[in-house]
């Protein structure tokens, strides 16, 4: 049975693309089938962390919501790319990326005309069947619209990713409300790009108390990062970096006690 983990944010800016890359990654590198959606459909991007060239692009999710090809259609497998970098999949894992169009024209048509929610959950149930996925990672578009709320609804874990900023904190709560209503069974909370200087474990438990849910990790923010700009999956370039420890941290709650994420 596969397990859906829709990842969101109230605000844009978060992080979110990053950090979906990442845990499904390590948790990939368990040995698991993973895959992931982009369904931040006006301003896409996910795909540049897994070195997906555009030219290797010839369908998109907004291909499949438009009718122009199966969903399976849309995607593609870049475990590959992964493994020519760095030999890191000693067990049979993958993923399975779906990206959203980058074309100015489809973003527009977006913006102008919608698309029907429906058939996007729809399509991400065949998938995990198609695919046999183990796990399914939604990168959802920030804020609240119903694509946001029909992910939420179909995922068994919601990640909620904030920094430890006012106006993140205010729009979490909204984000918390509305995921407690629509009763996820398994909700996290991720704090990212938390200065090194900030006691870690008072922010966890401030943040944790705040909203009565648990905190999966406190990501700091680093210079490698700015370095790294989205050309490459963190985890796998910086192994033993504080950042990657507490990515692996969220990976290990999201897949449950017990299970072991190498780093």
């Amino acid at each position: 049975m596969s397990e859906i983990i829709s990842v969101h944010s109230f605000r844009g800016g978060t992080g979110k693309s990053n950090v979906t890359g990442n845990v499904a990654t390590l948790i990939a590198r368990t040995g698991r089938r993973v895959g992931i959606v982009d369904t931040d459909i006006q301003s896409p991007g996910i795909h540049v962390l897994f070195g997906l060239k555009e030219e290797r692009i010839h369908y998109t999710l907004n291909d499949y919501l438009w009718g122009r090809c199966a969903i399976e259609e849309a995607v593609y497998d870049v475990s590959g790319i992964l493994k020519q970098k760095q030999s890191l999949f000693g067990k049979q894992g993958s993923i399975h990326l779906i990206p959203s169009s980058i074309k100015t024209s489809e973003i527009s048509r977006i913006l102008r005309e919608g698309y029907d929610a429906r058939l996007l959950n729809d399509g991400l149930r065949d998938l995990t069947r198609k695919l046999k996925l183990d796990y399914l990672f939604i990168d959802t578009h920030p804020g609240i619209n119903e694509e946001t709320l029909l992910s939420i609804i179909l995922s068994n874990t919601l990640i909620l990713i904030l920094r430890p900023d006012h106006q993140d904190y205010q729009g979490t709560a909204v984000a918390v409300d509305v995921a407690r209503k629509l009763e996820v069974p398994k909700m996290l909370l991720v704090v990212n790009k938390a200065l090194p200087s900030l006691d870690f474990k008072e922010l966890r438990q401030r943040v944790q108390n705040t909203y009565e849910a648990t905190v999966a990790g406190v990501l700091p923010i680093c210079e490698e990062m700015f370095e790294l700009g989205s050309q490459d999956i963190f985890s796998l370039r910086y192994p033993e970096h504080r950042w990657t420890q507490e990515a692996s941290a969220i990976a290990k709650q999201v897949m449950g006690a017990g299970v072991k994420v190498p780093v």
